[in-house]
């Protein structure tokens, strides 16, 4: 895709999981009775249709699966959801189709049929390599179950990649530098890698307040973020944003979307959009609880619940929300054009005097690496 080409993603959530992890604050939701797929799809297929006669003429450059557990779906409904797409968007020749799944074999099983229907990039929820570790995180998996899933990978696709989640209540530098490393001999070319953060409404919300868990202090964490750059930098994944590290030229296309504030489609149970229409920028979610929000697709063409218009301000302020979240920084410019004014330069030279932004030959503007464990206060900074 030339530069000059306006990127445009969709994303679509899958909201089914087998379990739910006790540290996970997404959209997803445990079902035991069997999850009617030709019916969700034929909802996906509605929603895809209504999005496109509202923003038409789109090419189509990244398609984005996640959930809950998309790899819980059959490969002939993510074919069905891909064909939908192509019918009532232009698909660019080189898309990026990803699909997020969980390493257990009977998942791992089916990936083929995902390349068969179209998929091109898995992105495996690997989360750790320790088995005691793993039955904390509450996942169904074992270290050798995923690192199997991860050869699999590997054998039917040119692009994969797989996420870990570090500072886990007692986790040592040492032990997080070994697994590191184990993991970037069976990473390719992208590794994303989270701090594990406890999020309110969930079980760790519940047993970290009642100190039954320890996450590690803010010395500590900022210590294994440290390895974590490092060692991922020497081994030729940098950090091209601030938990994802690739080879260059193989960052994940779809979330450059988002980071870049470029335009997408929120298709799904609770899925987010930004839609561009009229010179105007709308954020958009729809309906969270799966049944309602097939019901109201059925209904209406749609599951939208929310459909706003971003002001000026609100958009600007996310651009650098998410564009120095990246390494490349953000475009002064494209700020101002978004704002209608210019960023403060005495912050920015206030910020620049004190090592924590920089300006690139390029014109854009980044927050140092040494920073980013610090990011949100220097963007607050930045926005003031």
């Amino acid at each position: 895709m030339s530069a000059e080409t306006k990127a445009f993603g969709v994303y679509v959530h899958w909201p089914f999981c087998l379990s739910k992890c006790p540290y996970c604050d997404f959209n997803s939701h445990v079902r035991h009775a069997a999850i009617d797929e030709a019916r969700f799809a034929r909802a996906f297929a509605a929603e895809i249709a209504t999005t496109a006669e509202r923003v038409p003429g789109r090419t189509v450059s990244s398609i984005f699966f996640g959930g809950g557990t998309p790899s819980l779906m059959q490969p002939a409904t993510v074919a069905s959801i891909l064909d939908t797409i192509g019918k009532h968007w232009t698909v660019s020749p080189d898309v990026e189709v990803t699909l997020e799944a969980n390493p257990t074999s009977v998942e791992a099983a089916r990936f083929r049929g995902y390349r068969t229907a179209g998929v091109n990039r898995v992105s495996l929820g690997v989360q750790a390599l320790d088995d005691a570790k793993l039955k904390e995180l509450g996942r169904l998996h074992n270290v050798q179950e995923a690192l199997d899933a991860v050869s699999v990978a590997r054998s039917v696709f040119d692009r994969y990649s797989f996420d870990l989640i570090y500072a886990r209540p007692g986790q040592t530098p040492e032990a997080w530098s070994q697994e590191l490393n184990r993991a970037i001999a069976e990473a390719a070319e992208h590794l994303s890698l989270y701090q594990l953060t406890i999020e309110p409404d969930t079980p760790f919300a519940a047993l970290h307040a009642a100190g039954k868990i320890l996450t590690p202090g803010d010395d500590l964490a900022r210590a294994l973020y440290d390895i974590t750059i490092e060692t991922c930098a020497q081994a030729g994944l940098p950090a091209y944003e601030i938990s994802n590290h690739a080879r260059p030229g193989a960052e994940c296309r779809h979330n450059l979307v988002y980071w870049r504030g470029d335009e997408y489609a929120g298709i799904g149970p609770g899925a987010h959009g930004r839609l561009e229409a009229d010179n105007m920028r709308f954020a958009t979610a729809t309906e969270k609880r799966p049944e309602a929000w097939l019901m109201r697709v059925e209904s209406l063409g749609h599951g939208l619940v929310v459909d706003e218009m971003l002001t000026r301000d609100e958009r600007a302020d996310e651009y650098l929300l998410m564009g120095l979240r990246l390494a490349e920084g953000i475009d002064p410019q494209r700020y101002a054009a978004i704002a209608g004014r210019q960023l403060d330069p005495k912050r920015i030279a206030l910020l620049t005097s004190e090592g924590a932004v920089e300006a690139m030959p390029n014109g854009k503007l980044r927050v140092r690496q040494s920073y980013f464990a610090v990011l949100d206060a220097v963007v607050a900074d930045l926005a003031a």
